[in-house]
């Protein structure tokens, strides 16, 4: 299953997807300790499994907190990406 977090607005479309089915098979959740601003937690999903989500203080703001890791031009690869299974955690800007 696909989380989305974040939101649209009239400037675009700001979320972070993560891939649940991804996450569960992960033991150690490197997006957690990757994100230099904290927006990553670990919660208990529906199912009891450990997955990955956005907190909810950052939820409707990603475009501003996610801009140090993502400016607009000569964007280094970015650090919650690199710490996940390739396509774990997406982001749709």
């Amino acid at each position: 299953m696909k989380a989305n977090y974040g939101y649209l607005d009239g400037s675009g479309e700001f979320f972070i997807t993560i891939d649940t089915d991804l996450c569960i098979e992960c033991t150690d959740h490197g997006c957690v300790d990757a994100c230099p601003l904290g927006l990553f937690e670990i919660i208990v999903d529906d199912y009891d499994d450990d997955v990955a989500a956005i907190k909810e203080e950052h939820r409707k703001k990603l475009k501003y907190d996610c801009a140090p890791c993502k400016p607009v031009s000569d964007r280094p690869p970015l650090p919650c990406v690199e710490a996940c299974a390739p396509g774990a955690v997406t982001h749709s800007w």
